[in-house]
């Protein structure tokens, strides 16, 4: 198993951010890197990056290559027998990282979130399917159709997809069924998207593509429930770290409808490993998605997963969010409205009760007519030393008018040093549009706790009827009863605690 460590130099900390609120406008550029034929090679890029440091220091991170150049040899063995669109996506992937440097807090995007104990850990790639002897611990699931993916892997053995309707497919990008779903799936593992650095590492060191594809005017009653393990990882308090790049495209083709639930766990509570997933959603015209993502990893672990939707007319997506686990959870959502009359809803809560960073980065582009969306998003921090971090951004582009739009945060403080930092953005270039944003950060109101005494309750049990209704808001959406009351009883232990000794 390859392993490398990277010790960098680390100079003065930025001092720890205070609480607060802003409401910006910015724009951002993107530069598109030149494109070569033939696959890079990170060691002798390496080589040639040393020789110029001198003259372009920006050209290249060392770190970042070398953790490109473990991926890469991890999964050399089996690069072999990979589908063409699975290695152009790697070889498109490659090529963003070769000028793309290790985010610091003196980039805009990562101004509150730090990852430096990812860059500080020792890194090593799970390159090979998890073993039988540790599949027993997994529990089956017959409720609903469910695909398990361990350490990043897919593993059919403990998956449940029987009773499927006609046409749909889950599974193995190699085991698709017929070349025209293959060519029509191969259009979008294109590599066109280049998100941020988390998302080309994922692109580098993804082992497979998990695919789940919807024909035409299909509507798939029952959820696909995706239960991702991370098995693989250090101990308490060890430099182990880890890494998983699990993929899943869901592709629905015009009118079909589906319910997916991601659900993110951990085979032991106290490892320390980084599980960096990518989620791809395509919706065709008149097509619906449902989308549960509930999030618990270890307390040791880095999060940072990336989502990214495309939505043609008339085509609706719904987003329901929980994240309670992590070290350091961090969510990109990138949504792009490529037709009139579109609805988007995201619907967020985070928790964050130990030394936590929870992180939500949200892009919504409308560059059509008559589109509608929606973003609540509730986070509540209760450990002095937790924090939580929202930047979202809606981009209402010059056509796309008589758009309504609607953003809010709110964030709820429990101890007097927790900290939020929100960022609402809301650029609007067309002018037939109806928009608004709002952020409100707040302990408990005194007159709300002064109204449950009044009627004989006490201070405790009114404290945790405000908090849980706080989160319920977002907690009752989720669409399944079962999962809904799994959720509900999970946040309830986690806050217990933590309000008994305040």
């Amino acid at each position: 198993m390859a392993t490398f460590t990277f010790t960098p130099h680390i100079g003065g900390r930025l001092p720890t951010p205070s609480l607060s609120v802003s409401s910006s406008s910015s724009s951002s550029s993107s530069s598109s890197s030149s494109s070569s034929k033939r696959k890079p090679k990170f060691n002798s890029i390496t080589t040639t990056r040393v020789s110029l440091q001198a003259s372009t220091p920006s050209l290249s991170d060392p770190f970042v290559l070398q953790l490109a150049e473990t991926l890469e040899d991890s999964l050399s063995s089996s690069s072999s027998s990979s589908p063409f669109p699975l290695q152009k996506l790697r070889e498109s992937s490659a090529e963003n990282l070769l000028s793309t440097p290790w985010p610091s807090r003196r980039d805009e995007p990562f101004r509150f979130t730090d990852v430096s104990f990812i860059k500080q850990s020792q890194i090593h790639p799970i390159s090979n399917p998890p073993q039988f002897s540790e599949l027993p611990s997994i529990p089956l699931e017959t409720q609903f159709a469910n695909v398990v993916i361990v350490d990043g892997h897919f593993v059919n053995s403990v998956s449940n997809l029987t009773e499927l309707p006609n046409g749909v497919y889950v599974g193995s990008f190699i085991d698709l069924p017929s070349e025209s779903v293959g060519k029509r799936v191969s259009e979008f593992v294109d590599g066109k998207f280049a998100g941020d650095l988390f998302w080309s590492i994922n692109g580098v060191g993804a082992p497979d593509l998990t695919v789940v594809y919807v024909p035409a005017g299909c509507k798939v009653e029952n959820p696909i429930h995706f239960r991702y393990y991370s098995v693989d990882g250090g101990d308490e308090g060890s430099k182990e770290l880890a890494v998983s790049n699990p993929r899943v495209l869901v592709l629905v083709e015009n009118g079909g409808e589906i319910e997916i639930i991601e659900e993110f766990l951990s085979g032991d509570g106290g490892k320390s490993y980084w599980s960096n997933p990518v989620l791809e959603v395509v919706i065709g015209s008149g097509g619906k998605v449902k989308h549960s993502y509930i999030q618990n990893q270890s307390l040791n672990a880095a999060h940072i997963k990336w989502t990214s939707v495309q939505q043609e007319s008339t085509s609706a997506y719904e987003l329901v969010e929980i994240s309670t686990g992590g070290r350091l959870s961090r969510h990109n959502v990138h949504i792009q409205q490529l037709g009139p009359e579109t609805t988007t809803e995201l619907s967020t809560l985070h928790l964050s009760i130990g030394n936590q960073t929870q992180d939500l980065h949200s892009s919504l582009v409308l560059d059509h007519p008559r589109g509608y969306s929606r973003q609540l998003h509730k986070c509540i921090v209760a450990n002095p030393q937790g924090q939580a971090v929202f930047d979202g951004n809606v981009k209402v582009n010059r056509y796309a008018q008589q758009t309504d739009a609607g953003q809010l945060t709110r964030s709820l403080l429990l101890e007097p040093r927790a900290t939020v930092n929100v960022k609402p953005n809301l650029q609007i270039i067309a002018d037939d549009v109806k928009c608004s944003h709002g952020a409100a950060i707040s302990d408990l109101e005194e007159t709300q706790l002064f109204y449950f005494q009044a009627r004989g309750i006490d201070l405790e049990t009114a404290r945790k009827a405000l908090i849980f209704s706080f989160g319920a808001e977002v907690i009752e959406r989720l669409p399944f009863p079962s999962v809904r009351k799994r959720v509900e009883n999970h946040i309830k232990e986690l806050l217990n605690p933590k309000l008994e000794r305040s």
